[in-house]
C-alpha cells in the first residue's frame, strides 16, 4: 500500500496532509522547508546534491545558493537538530545534503477517510494536495500552495475544494490567472487535467478517483 507517513524519532511527517508533527503537536515549516524535508527523507539515506534541492524547490528559477542553506537552517531549528552533531539532516560538505536518522514508513489505510485530498496541483515534480476548504496560492510564505516566483503575487488566486465541486477564483492579482488560455474573471470550475497559469508559473490540477494511481508522491 502506498506510503503516507513516515515516523522518525519523536516526529510524524504525513505526505497527504502537508504536516510534521510531534506527538500530537504540529509543527511550523514553510511550503518549501516541507518539501526539502520531503525530498531529502524520501531518497535517505541518499546525498542529494545542491542542483537538484534546487530544481526540486525552484524549478525553472534561477537562484543564490544561499536560499537552500537558509531553508537546511529552519529546518534544523524544527527538528532540533544541529550541523555538527546531526541526528537527521547531514552536510555532504561541498556537495548536498542528506537524511541521516532512522525512519519508519507507514502504509495508507484501505479506506479513504474524511482528511484524504480529493484533488491536487502539480508544479514541475512538486505535489501540493487540496482536502476540502479553500487554498490560496501566491508568494507569500504562509499560503496552502507556495509558488515563489517574481510574476506571482503574494496572495494570487484561490482554490475552493467541496462536495459541490472546485472553483479557481482570481485574487486581484497583478499578472491574471488563467484556466489553460482563458483568463480567471470570476470563479470557474475545474475538471481533471487543467491547466492552470498563475503570472507566468504553469500548474496542473488533478481529481483524485478510482483508476488514479497513489502509490507515490514524485519528489
Amino acid at each position: 500500500m502506498p506510503v503516507t507517513k513516515i515516523s522518525f524519532g519523536a516526529f510524524t511527517l504525513n505526505l497527504e496532509t502537508r504536516q510534521l508533527l510531534a506527538g500530537e503537536r504540529q509543527v511550523h515549516l514553510t511550503p518549501k522547508a516541507f518539501e526539502l524535508l520531503r525530498a531529502l527523507i524520501v531518497d535517505r539515506p541518499k546525498v542529494l546534491s545542491k542542483a537538484m534541492l534546487q530544481d526540486t524547490l525552484w524549478p525553472d528559477t534561477t537562484v543564490i545558493e544561499a536560499n537552500l542553506a537558509n531553508l537546511v537552517a529552519e529546518l534544523r531549528a524544527a527538528l532540533g537538530d544541529q550541523a555538527r552533531a546531526p541526528v537527521f539532516i547531514r552536510t555532504a560538505h561541498g556537495y548536498g545534503y542528506a537524511f541521516c536518522g532512522e525512519a519508519a514508513e507507514l502504509a495508507a489505510e484501505k479506506s479513504a477517510g474524511p482528511d484524504r485530498a480529493r484533488c491536487w496541483l502539480e508544479w514541475g515534480r512538486l505535489r501540493f494536495p487540496l482536502p476540502d476548504g479553500a487554498h490560496v496560492m501566491g508568494r507569500d510564505a504562509d499560503v496552502d500552495v507556495q509558488l515563489d516566483a517574481a510574476t506571482v503575487s503574494r496572495r494570487h488566486a484561490r482554490i475552493v475544494v467541496s462536495d459541490k465541486g472546485m472553483l479557481l477564483e482570481d485574487l486581484e492579482s497583478k499578472n491574471g490567472t488563467f484556466r489553460g488560455e482563458e483568463r480567471v474573471t470570476a470563479p470557474v470550475a475545474l475538471a481533471n487535467g487543467d491547466a492552470i497559469r498563475i503570472g507566468s508559473l504553469k500548474v496542473t490540477f488533478f481529481v483524485r478517483s478510482a483508476e488514479t494511481p497513489t502509490e507515490t508522491l514524485e519528489v
